[in-house]
Formats: structure tokens, C-alpha cells, sequence
């Protein structure tokens, strides 16, 4: 679920950066919809809070975190850790947040601030410094607890994957569980070359990683793995190359187990996509969850994923491809 559409950075790979931008009052979530769609699935199990926003500028996060893990729902969200304060980590602590992600896309100030500016497409001095103190201190808030489990986030593009290394030993250093790398989400293939997703379609030409430099890539990813096992630091990477013909069935399950739900209450197969005018399964304002979830439309989705024709959407995806 997408609490808020607002987010305090423009970070140069997200959509955000190239949309209208989302005042914080307009881009949230009401709890109320929190509840009618959450408590509306008795048998939901895991729970993720975040979409195109920043969730921590929602004004109803930490309540919707306790009413969800109170239900013995697995609930986290991903965060770009900037509002991560002390305060806010104790209560995530003691309201029995599982997990947390935090995105930190470089070992240094100057490389991470270079991928994530502010809202003035700047970037700010102190920004880096400020998510490595926050999450020192979600880990001394958790102690003895061993929840929220932190993982880390890394988005390797071509102008911060030499960090990756010293990333890891930062990780360790830290105390962190884990360190997620991923390729960028999508290469907005399906997209028009000269419409309104041009801009972020070129950053993603100039600065995917998978399909391009492979043998400098794949060296910075084994000396990281070599820095993780030395560490005892749990590091995924990612595929570089797509894999020539799969038996692993269809390179996406999500339309099968979840959902992605907006601000705006659209229903979409993924988080993946990013822009609902790109994938949409349909709106709660006009229908119920379980009304959409067994469309013809969502049927027809579903179909397509598995008949070797995927959606235009899913062909520039990087889940789909396995590269993600």
C-alpha cells in the first residue's frame, strides 16, 4: 500500500523526480482506507507500506505499522531514512515493525548525495551523514529485540557501483542484517521514446548496469561478495544477464499473491511498473478488492505472463527478465 505519494527527495531513478510533484497533504493515504482495505482481507500475511512516497511523511505510518502487526501481519516499509530519527525508531521497535529497509546508494557523501538530491534536484550536504547516524540508531533502539530486521538497499547504476564494496564493510560496521543490491526496476521499454516518461527511460539507458560493462560489473559484485563473506555481512546481488530460456515458470509471481495498491486507491499487478497509467487492474472507489482481484482484466493479466506474450508493461521489466 502506497501511504503517501509525497516524498522529500528526487532521487535521479525514480519516477518522482520526473512527475508533478505531491504536496503531503494530497499524497496520503487516509486510515481510514488503511483499515476498510487491510481489515478487509482477514488472511493477508505480509504487508508492505510504501510506494512512490517517502513513507515516513505520512501522518498515519506508526499507527497503521501497530494496527497491522497487532493483527500478527508481517508489515515493514522501505525508507530513504532521512526521517528515521530516534524517536520514530522506538516506537517502530516497540509497535513490532518485522522489517525495515533503508536505501543507502553509496559508501561516500559525494556518491550518495549525487544520486539522491532534495527537492530543489540538489544535492545536500549532511544528507548522508544523517541516514548512517539514523540507522546506528534504529540498531541501538532494537537491541535485544532483533526487530525490525534492517536490510539495506543499494540501486547499482554505473555511478556508484565501485562503492559497492565499501558499502558492505560499512554494513558491517553498522550492524545491519543485510544488503540488498538490485538493478534498476524497469528500462520504460513500452514506453513512448519522446512522451512523458522520456526522461527517466534515458537515465535508465545511460545507467543500467545489467546488459552493459558486464565483466567490470561482475568484478566489483565478486570483491563485495568477497568483502560479505570475510564481514559475515548477508549480501544479494543480482543477475546481470537475463538467463537464455528458463524452466523456473513465469519470471513474476506477484500477480498471483499480491497487489499494489496507491495513494489514489488504484489497483495495480505491481510496485514495479511505476505509473498507474501504465498497468492498472482497477480503482476501489468503483469496485471491491476481491471484486478486482478476480476480473476479467486481472484473469486476462495473469494469462498473458504465462502464455510467453507478456503485458507490453512486463518486457521491460526487471523482475521479469530476472535481472532485478
Amino acid at each position: 500500500m502506497e501511504v503517501t505519494g509525497a516524498c522529500n527527495l528526487r532521487c535521479r531513478m525514480c519516477l518522482v523526480r520526473y512527475a508533478p510533484a505531491i504536496s503531503k497533504k494530497a499524497g496520503a493515504l487516509s486510515y481510514e482506507q488503511f483499515l476498510e482495505l487491510v481489515d478487509g482481507m482477514p488472511e493477508l500475511r505480509r504487508l508492505t507500506l510504501q510506494g512512490l512516497g517517502e513513507p515516513l511523511l505520512s501522518p498515519h505510518l506508526l499507527d497503521m505499522v501497530e494496527h497491522a502487526a497487532a493483527r500478527g501481519i508481517d508489515v515493514g516499509f522501505n525508507t530513504n531514512g532521512t526521517l528515521l530519527g530516534r524517536d520514530v525508531a522506538e516506537r517502530l521497535v516497540a509497535g513490532g515493525c518485522g522489517w525495515l529497509h533503508v536505501s543507502l546508494d553509496g559508501a561516500t557523501a559525494a556518491t550518495y548525495e549525487d544520486v539522491r538530491h532534495g527537492t530543489d534536484l540538489r544535492p545536500h550536504p549532511g544528507q548522508f551523514e544523517r541516514v548512517v547516524s539514523n540507522l546506528r540508531g534504529l540498531v541501538e533502539a532494537r537491541a535485544g529485540s532483533g526487530r525490525p530486521r534492517i536490510q539495506l538497499v543499494f540501486v547499482a547504476m554505473r555511478r556508484n557501483l565501485r562503492e559497492l564494496p565499501a558499502l558492505v564493510s560499512l554494513a558491517a560496521d553498522i550492524g545491519v542484517d543485510s544488503i540488498w543490491v538490485q538493478n534498476l526496476s524497469h528500462d520504460f521499454c513500452d514506453t513512448d521514446p519522446s512522451g512523458s516518461y522520456r526522461e527517466i527511460r534515458q537515465y535508465a539507458r545511460e545507467e543500467a548496469v545489467f546488459g552493459h560493462e558486464l565483466d567490470a560489473a561482475g568484478a566489483v559484485f565478486g570483491r563485495a561478495a568477497a568483502c560479505a563473506r570475510r564481514l559475515g555481512v548477508e549480501l544479494r546481488l543480482p543477475r546481470l544477464e537475463e538467463p537464455a530460456g528458463s524452466d523456473e515458470g513465469p519470471g513474476c509471481t506477484w500477480p498471483w499473491t499480491s497487489a499494489y495498491v496507491t495513494h489514489r486507491g488504484e489497483v495495480q499487478p505491481c510496485c514495479m511498473v511505476m505509473g498507474s497509467d501504465r498497468a492498472m487492474m482497477g480503482r476501489l472507489d468503483e469496485a471491491s478488492f476481491e471484486e478486482i482481484w478476480q476480473s476479467q482484466v486481472y484473469r486476462d493479466f495473469r494469462a498473458a505472463l504465462l502464455n510467453g506474450e507478456p503485458p507490453d508493461v512486463c518486457r521491460g521489466c526487471s523482475l521479469y527478465r530476472r535481472v532485478f
